[in-house]
């Protein structure tokens, strides 16, 4: 694997990321952030943010396997979330954790959560950019 996770001593050990991680591949793949939506295009879980936070994770988890990749090469995420308020983490976690079941692997990269006012839909509540690297 071309990239390790590490919480390192000092710093708190988060249970749904890592704070740090060592990537040693030479291939870097950028994935472009994804939103609910499902292979035809048409949107899922519209007003349902677990179900928005479950499909783009599942969009990442798809277009990472189509270059050889999976979330265990995932080196950082960053997460854009419309109207963030710490109320709705555990609807986020219920999400992730959706997603993680149904693909077999829970996404445990360092990640930002960035709260942001509207993406460039209303309807979408979230949005997940990924970069990966591979050996």
């Amino acid at each position: 694997m071309a990239i390790t996770l590490v919480n390192p001593a000092g710093l708190p050990a988060p249970d749904v990321y890592h704070q740090v991680s060592v990537a040693t591949g030479s291939r870097q793949v950028f994935v472009a952030g994804q939103v609910a939506v499902d292979a035809a295009g048409e949107k899922v879980g519209v007003g349902d943010f677990a179900a928005q936070v479950a499909q783009a994770y599942r969009n990442v988890g798809t277009a990472l396997a189509e270059v050889g990749a999976s979330f265990a090469d995932v080196a950082t995420m960053t997460v854009f979330v419309v109207d963030w308020t710490l109320d709705k983490m555990p609807a986020f976690l219920d999400g992730v954790a959706r997603a993680s079941a149904e693909l077999g692997v829970t996404p445990a990269a360092p990640a930002s959560l960035i709260g942001v006012s509207v993406l460039f839909d209303p309807d979408f509540l979230v949005e997940v950019q990924a970069t990966a690297v591979l050996d």
